[in-house]
């Protein structure tokens, strides 16, 4: 399995509001950066979106290291999920989850994956998540 490591990042301007998601993936000696973004959206969905994205551009299973800044992504990938799914995706109050087509979609991707998360403080001059946020920012530029 080939070895990427992946950054990504999602920026609202008002919540919701106008957003954008930007992702840094790398592989070797070999960068590719990919953003969107979208009118009407808010930031939890940029921030799942931003891993969909990168996790969609990959064309083999892979071994990889996805970092974002987002607790909500971390949580729900690594805790609230297993529930969700148990509970016909409703949440312990017996609501919806909220971006459930989001999180379906992520999670069918990450199984085709061996994915560690690793969550890193944004803004905090980290490159890699400083590159993810500077491309979110161009998705919402670029509409």
């Amino acid at each position: 399995m080939k070895d990427v490591i992946i950054y990504t990042d999602g920026a609202c301007r008002g919540n919701p509001g106008i957003g954008g998601w930007g992702v840094l993936m790398s592989y070797q000696e070999e960068f590719k950066e990919l953003y969107g973004g979208e009118v009407d959206t808010t930031n939890n969905k940029m921030e799942l979106r931003a891993v969909i994205e990168g996790l969609n551009a990959l064309k083999e299973p892979c071994s990889i290291k996805v970092f974002t800044d987002s607790k909500y992504v971390m949580d729900g990938i690594n805790t609230w999920i297993h529930n969700w799914k148990k509970n016909n995706w409703k949440t312990a109050n017996k609501k919806d989850v909220k971006n459930k087509d989001l999180w379906i979609q992520l999670d069918k991707l990450v199984n085709k994956h061996n994915i560690a998360w690793e969550w890193v403080k944004g803004h905090s001059g980290n490159p890699g998540n400083e590159k993810a946020d500077e491309l979110a920012n161009r998705g919402i530029e670029n509409l």
